[in-house]
């Protein structure tokens, strides 16, 4: 999911294990995983299971699967993964995490799969893992920026997958900061025009999709290429806050909060899986004056259909763009990148009108 990799590998190596990174999700994940599951599953499980697979014939020994208790089928993924693979006569073992078990799962299960029993090594480790993460995100908002600016196409991402090599070369904690600084002027290295008129975007929906470039097909890339600088509104960092790091430690609202007090005019609960956060990303969005927003969720997943029907009672008080986009493996790429044109597009016209809009009221004064 997304470069998520980096952290989950930095522990495992932390802790004497050797960690079985498959190959970048592509078509061959989705059609070896696609013969394997059930009809009108979601895309992210069968990516999921498809990486698996993968894995396994990889040489892995174990595979770690989140579990949740939520209203989201994510909690009955698991133990469908499970018996797929046993099915097939995978000899890994699998293993899951309890996905809201906050700190004490996450020891558990390194523990678990490791064998070690030293707590001050597992506790590194998962410190190793934790600030990787939090360094991926500040380093992808930055890409970002650099992407949507670029003077040559493509230079950018080169720098950028050069500084994801140095955090992931990286296993001390005490050289984290320079490796930070050392990624940040990697990217830096990218030749931009600064004064380029560049657009705003928010991207929400499923994390998973969020995330994960091939199932999102590779929309931020996409998007930069048209001269726009995106921000996930869902990231890995942002659920560490809510379910792991002690409220004790954070001095600002997190996601979570956030969500629950901008989304309450609309949604009054959580309905499962990442609707509330959606709905409340949109209301955020449109406080911060960002040109657009847009709403990634795969086939069939029913928070995120509602989370997506409630958006047009939201323009009473939001005026942003909004452009929602239902994914799975049928999704055809023409007609997905004229959809990402035309919103393009539409908020330039929106940002060209309101700018001379406050010419003529300036005027006027």
């Amino acid at each position: 999911m997304g470069n998520v990799y980096i952290a989950w590998a930095s522990a495992l190596k932390k802790l004497g294990v050797e960690p079985v990174i498959p190959p970048r999700t592509s078509k061959k994940t989705l059609e070896l995983a696609s013969k394997y599951s059930p009809d009108s599953i979601c895309l992210p499980y069968k990516l999921v299971l498809g990486n698996f697979l993968q894995a396994v014939e990889n040489g892995a020994d174990y595979v770690a699967m989140i579990s949740s208790p939520g209203i989201c089928r994510l909690g009955e993924y698991g133990q469908s993964i499970k018996n797929v693979m046993k099915d097939m006569g995978c000899e890994a073992k699998y293993v899951q995490l309890d996905l809201y078990g906050g700190f004490k799962s996450i020891y558990d299960f390194l523990g678990k799969i490791s064998g070690v029993k030293n707590p001050v090594r597992i506790i590194r480790a998962i410190n190793l893992a934790v600030r990787k993460i939090f360094i991926t995100d500040r380093l992808e908002n930055l890409f970002s920026y650099y992407r949507a600016r670029e003077i040559v196409q493509g230079t950018a991402e080169k720098h950028f997958n050069k500084a994801m090599q140095i955090i992931y070369d990286t296993d001390n904690s005490f050289l984290l900061g320079r490796a930070e600084k050392a990624a940040t002027q990697e990217i830096k290295k990218t030749q931009i025009d600064k004064t380029r008129d560049v657009l705003k975007v928010d991207i929400t929906g499923e994390i998973f999709l969020v995330q994960d470039p091939y199932s999102n097909q590779n929309i931020e890339k996409e998007l930069g290429r048209m001269g726009v600088q995106t921000r996930k509104s869902l990231t890995v960092s942002s659920f560490l806050k809510d379910a792991i790091i002690p409220k004790l430690f954070q001095k600002d609202e997190t996601h979570l909060e956030r969500s629950e007090r901008l989304a309450k005019p609309y949604l009054m609960r959580d309905i499962g899986g990442d609707a509330l956060e959606s709905v409340s990303d949109v209301a955020y969005a449109d406080s911060k004056g960002t040109d657009g927003i847009i709403h990634v969720s795969p086939f069939t997943c029913m928070p995120e259909i509602m989370s997506q029907n409630i958006f047009p009672s939201m323009r009473e008080n939001c005026d942003i763009p909004i452009l929602t986009l239902i994914l799975d493996e049928q999704t055809g790429r023409a007609g997905y990148i004229t959809r990402l044109e035309a919103f393009v597009d539409l908020m330039r016209r929106k940002k060209m009108y309101c700018k001379k809009q406050q010419k003529t009221v300036e005027k006027v004064l």
